[in-house]
């Protein structure tokens, strides 16, 4: 019976004389897992991150908060210590988390809204959703 690779089948292996063959410990390389979907499983995760939606206050807690940090404008020279209920955005999707933060404060900027304190920490006043402090003890039933 003859095959149609007799004629080579027993000819000795091909050897480049510019190329020496690769080691044996190297061609394991060629055949290690290949991570095609690299990154998928992170993407994956972040999507299945879940976060808050922002709450819509109404006018009448809205009001309270001016009042609030109206009281704590005028008592800033004490650098009053407050704790801060606020919505921090989520930088890579819709939604964030409510956060609180608790420090001294140094500043009510009203023109650029945001509260500022000690360790300048900045938060927007659009996003604070709840504030508490000493200052407001005797002024407020809550506190």
């Amino acid at each position: 019976m003859t095959g149609p690779y007799d004629d080579i089948i027993n000819l000795p292996h091909p050897t480049s004389t510019k190329h020496p063959r690769m080691p044996i410990s190297d061609r394991a390389a060629i055949f290690s897992p290949f991570a095609a979907l690299t990154g998928h499983a992170a993407a994956i995760q972040e999507t299945a991150r879940l976060t808050d939606q922002r709450m819509e206050l109404d006018e009448d807690t809205r009001a309270m908060l001016d009042l609030k940090q109206q009281i704590l404008a005028d008592r800033i020279a004490e650098r009053p210590e407050v704790s801060v209920v606020w919505f921090r955005p989520d930088e890579k999707k819709d939604g964030g988390q409510y956060v609180t933060t608790v420090g001294q404060l140094k500043k009510v900027d009203d023109i650029e809204r945001v509260l500022r304190l000690a360790d300048d920490t900045t938060i927007p006043l659009n996003d604070v959703l709840e504030l508490q402090s000493d200052c407001f003890r005797g002024i407020f039933q809550d506190r």
